[in-house]
């Protein structure tokens, strides 16, 4: 197993701990996810960057670093809905009304690409992640980091969370580019998957 790919299984060992630390009630333990988060995120783009620069792109890199990027961003998500603090801010503060289903809008696209890269798998085909994905993916995550840091409400006189209020900025432009490159990657691959079928 070569570097690139170690570094997504390394990401997806990242997870538990990133999980662990959010519910863990420390003093500043959201950004101390958020960091972690940040770490195993970061290892998403130096695994393509190595691997592209190196030529050590493999097939098994191709499935394997976007299921190491879905699984983070999902089990970040799901582990944020459970907590009110991030998703739910208490009466006074801004809020998202339609927060659960932005989020049921993100992790369906990633089960309905998964379900393609699985069976493109089944026919030793291989779907990599598009131009639009990667780009999607980075406002993702920084909604992510940016969301887990203003849980720990740095601005508590402010009516408006001004962190809360960029991470729901930055979680609506990833639902808008969730949506377009969910499209554009079906679209795109359903043909293949048909001709090879």
């Amino acid at each position: 197993m070569n570097l690139p790919n170690k570094l997504s299984l390394a990401r997806i060992c990242l997870i538990p701990v990133f999980v662990a630390l959010f519910y863990v009630r420390f003093p500043y333990h959201y950004v101390v996810s958020a960091a972690v988060f940040i770490l195993a995120a970061c290892t998403d783009f130096i695994d393509g960057h190595i691997a592209r620069k190196y030529n050590m792109v493999t097939n098994l890199g191709k499935f394997l670093d976007p299921i190491a990027d879905k699984v983070l961003v999902s089990t970040a998500f799901i582990v944020m809905l459970t907590d009110g603090n991030i998703l739910f801010p208490s009466a006074g503060e801004f809020w998202l009304p339609l927060w659960g289903v932005v989020v049921a809008v993100i992790l369906a696209r990633e089960l309905i690409i998964s379900g393609f890269r699985t069976v493109a798998a089944s026919r030793n085909l291989v779907l990599a992640a598009d131009k639009i994905g990667k780009i999607k993916t980075v406002f993702q995550d920084s909604a992510i980091a940016v969301l887990l840091v203003g849980g720990e409400r740095f601005f508590p006189s402010m009516s408006v969370d001004p962190v809360l209020l960029a991470g729901v900025i930055l979680l609506a432009v990833a639902a808008l580019l969730t949506v377009v490159s969910g499209v554009n990657y079906v679209v795109k691959n359903f043909a293949v998957l048909k001709e090879e079928k």
